[in-house]
């Protein structure tokens, strides 16, 4: 059966295990920053980055909140990435039908940076990145070394307050469930975002929008295809095949 995180936010302190954790398992080298004014470090995701604390401040009427998210791949059950990656280039993106994993393969350093950036639109939430040194899209493969060999994501090994949680769907489900029964007994707003959608469900306790603009399901292109509609952006990345087919 495919495998489900439960991402409670109730529960995050924002201590960024599970960002450490990820970099330290991927091997992956810092990210030069500069204090821009929030605690949120690095600025957002990367090539070197799959898993990233976000921090929003929120100012209510007697206190200041946050609220943290901590952002990653959502492992779409219909990922649109994959949709515009198979009119390019069938294989460049596949999806595990045992775990569920959306991966990534080297077959993406076959796609120009233009069509790289045309099937990273393509995703809902704004989540893949370009790695421009290995001419490559990336982004989190849900530790798939990992849990083909009886283990966990780095980032759930490593969370210490129950934040993060991995396993079968249906025990995630029921357990997204119970969690979110108890927290809206403080936190009337709390949901579960886009479960039937992804496998990577989020509780939240405020309006998904506080949180990022990402952080909410958007058909939407991310960027400078923001004005063509699906079925535009589709044709657009099926062109260089219908080119090559004659």
């Amino acid at each position: 059966m495919p495998k489900t995180f439960l991402i409670d936010t109730s529960r995050c302190t924002a201590c960024r295990g599970c960002q450490v954790a990820c970099k330290e398992w991927k091997n992956f080298p810092a990210v030069h920053t500069k204090q821009t004014g929030t605690h949120q470090n690095p600025p957002d995701l990367g090539p070197y980055t799959f898993k990233l604390i976000r921090f929003k401040e929120y100012k209510m009427k007697e206190r200041v909140e946050w609220l943290f998210f901590p952002e990653q791949c959502r492992h779409c059950h219909a990922p649109g990435c994959k949709e515009g990656a198979d009119a390019i280039l069938p294989g460049a993106i596949i999806k595990d039908e045992k775990t569920g994993a959306v991966l990534y393969t080297d077959l993406t350093k076959k796609f120009t940076p233009e069509q790289a950036e045309d099937v990273r639109v393509m995703c809902p939430y704004n989540v893949p990145r370009w790695d421009p040194a290995e001419g490559k899209l990336t982004k989190c493969d849900m530790c798939f070394d990992r849990i083909t060999n009886g283990g966990v994501p780095a980032c759930v090994k490593t969370c210490c307050t129950g934040c993060m949680n991995f396993g079968e769907r249906e025990a995630m489900l029921k357990l997204g469930e119970e969690r979110l029964a108890k927290v809206k007994k403080t936190y009337p707003k709390a949901q579960l975002l886009d479960p039937e959608d992804v496998s990577v469900i989020y509780l939240v306790t405020e309006d998904r929008k506080l949180y990022h603009e990402y952080a909410e399901r958007t058909d939407a292109p991310a960027t400078r295809l923001a004005g063509m509609t699906r079925q535009e952006l589709l044709g657009r990345v099926a062109k260089p095949l219908r080119n090559l087919l004659g």
